[in-house]
């Protein structure tokens, strides 16, 4: 089913994200097509009034200040291209790709570009065919937009650069030439309007945040399922105290705790242990049978999971008004009949952003990798067996190796953490002087999110193995869901047999759609 773009029809990231993933087409509507031809009207009226416009009749970039003659546009704007495309690296994936283009094709339809009608048609037209341009991933300074990434785009579209179609790298004229697309023939200001803008990190950003909703949506029921699995105490859930305390996503995160673990008998009843251990009191000081609080990593799960749960919303929010948008430079409006000179290119609401994804994902991680410790360690796990190895432990290891890799990628991730969006350099002659690196921030919180699913994946894998040795008879519904769905993968382990492939499966899950839970 195609998805067709109309004005004043707000576009969702899910509607990026999932076209992307389908590989469906793309259409705009008649009220478009209008509005893009009038934008491109208002710029040749001024062309002709010989008003001066940057990237029209001026050079670009540390060129600035050089006027190049109308007659000389498409050679400046196919120049233009050639130059910017310098990124390096491993080449995006068809679904990334995929999403760029559809994000700057929402951009360009939203009729302030001056593009053609007729070269956005080719451009959707590209998009359609499965025609993937190959991008290179690293080398973007995400502020005039994201030059690099979206000059490999639009060289295909002009028939150069190379592609993929059918798995084939091709020539870019030659894999245009196969799905029966003349390239495009540039005139003032389309190349321009093809490369000057926010969409290489807005699409790859979407692709994060569907992923990031996904993952967040199945740890707060891998969350419920550690509870269970390290006879954790349930009233640090009770909504009424969280009133007191007026975070959104911390009384979201209790209440959906509160109710799932409301039909286990896994789950333990603080009162219960209140009772016994009043039963231990004596004449003086001495340690009881149990503990009346649990660690932080069980106890704390709101007041950790909100902030993550709310800073998704406010990513969402950004990354989508950012995809809204008209994000190039200049910007030919046909309402006012102006030209805007402006920095809308600028990608620092969308580094950060992604920047604060890979933050609030960190976050997560951590609650993970802690929990991980606890099942593990005999002394924190309330009664289960080191590492997990209820049968011939010593002569076997049970999941202690398990913990190598959670180490090891919770440190990178850390590493990974590290705000990119504030490490500005600057370049072209000091004009581009303050850089956002938005899509490195993107790419980045891509890497993050993968490890991120691989050390919940291990949490996971012990929380099912720590219930076997309970007895998933106390489970609640909602957890024995996720657990089924899990032993549909992995085993109860009583013998050692390497777990990467059971890890790996389960990351691959816990990110696709519809996903574990």
């Amino acid at each position: 089913m195609s998805y067709t773009l109309s004005l004043g029809r707000r576009v969702r990231l899910a509607d990026v994200a999932s076209t992307a993933a389908a590989s469906a087409p793309v259409a705009i509507d008649d009220a478009v097509r209008t509005r893009v031809q009038a934008s491109r009207g208002t710029l040749e009226k001024f062309v002709a009034e010989e008003r001066v416009i940057y990237g029209v009749n001026t050079s670009m970039g540390g060129f600035v200040n050089w006027l190049v003659p109308i007659p000389q546009a498409r050679q400046l704007q196919e120049n233009l291209l050639n130059a910017v495309a310098t990124n390096v690296g491993n080449h995006l994936d068809d679904t990334t790709v995929r999403a760029i283009m559809m994000s700057r094709i929402v951009s360009l339809s939203r009729g302030n570009s001056a593009i053609s009608i007729g070269n956005l048609d080719k451009l959707i037209a590209i998009h359609n065919s499965g025609v993937i341009p190959c991008v290179p991933e690293k080398g973007s300074l995400g502020t005039s937009g994201d030059l690099g990434p979206l000059a490999a785009i639009a060289l295909v579209c002009i028939g150069q650069g190379k592609a993929r179609l059918g798995g084939e790298v091709l020539p870019g004229a030659e894999a245009l030439r196969r799905v029966g697309i003349e390239p495009m023939e540039l005139s003032f200001k389309e190349g321009l309007a093809l490369i000057n803008g926010t969409s290489g990190m807005v699409g790859l950003g979407s692709l994060n945040i569907g992923r990031a909703r996904r993952l967040l949506r199945t740890y707060l029921l891998v969350s419920a399922l550690s509870v269970e699995g390290l006879a954790g105490k349930t009233k640090p859930f009770d909504p009424r105290v969280h009133k007191l305390k007026p975070h959104k996503g911390q009384q979201e995160v209790a209440q959906f705790l509160w109710d799932t673990l409301a039909d286990s008998t896994l789950a333990v009843e603080e009162l219960d242990v209140e009772h016994l251990l009043s039963g231990e009191m004596g004449d003086t000081a001495k340690a009881g049978s149990q503990s009346i609080e649990d660690a932080y990593s069980i106890r704390c799960t709101p007041q950790i999971l909100g902030p993550v749960v709310d800073s998704l919303a406010s990513i969402e929010q950004t990354v989508e008004d950012e995809l809204n948008s008209s994000n190039d430079n200049p910007l030919i409006d046909p309402d006012e009949a102006e030209v805007f000179h402006n920095g809308h290119f600028h990608g620092q609401y969308v580094a950060m952003a992604m920047d604060h994804l890979a933050i609030a994902l960190t976050t997560l991680m951590n609650l993970a990798n802690r929990r991980i410790d606890r099942y593990l360690d005999e002394n924190n796990s309330n009664g289960l067996p080191p590492f997990l190895c209820r049968e011939n432990p010593g002569l076997r290891l049970g999941l202690m190796g398990g913990q190598f890799m959670t180490a090891s990628l919770t440190a990178e991730t850390r590493a990974k953490s590290m705000p990119i969006s504030i490490q500005s350099l600057t370049s072209t002659g000091d004009f581009q002087d303050i850089v956002s690196f938005g899509f490195v921030s993107a790419r980045r919180a891509a890497e993050v999110l993968d490890n991120v699913a691989h050390v919940v994946a291990f949490e996971l894998l012990c929380a099912c193995q720590a219930v076997d040795i309970r007895g998933t008879e106390g489970l609640s519904p909602a957890t024995r869901r996720l657990y089924e769905q899990v032993r549909e993968v992995v085993p109860y382990l009583d013998h050692d047999v390497t777990i990467t492939d059971y890890v790996e499966e389960l990351a691959r899950r816990l990110l696709a759609e519809p996903g574990l839970g």
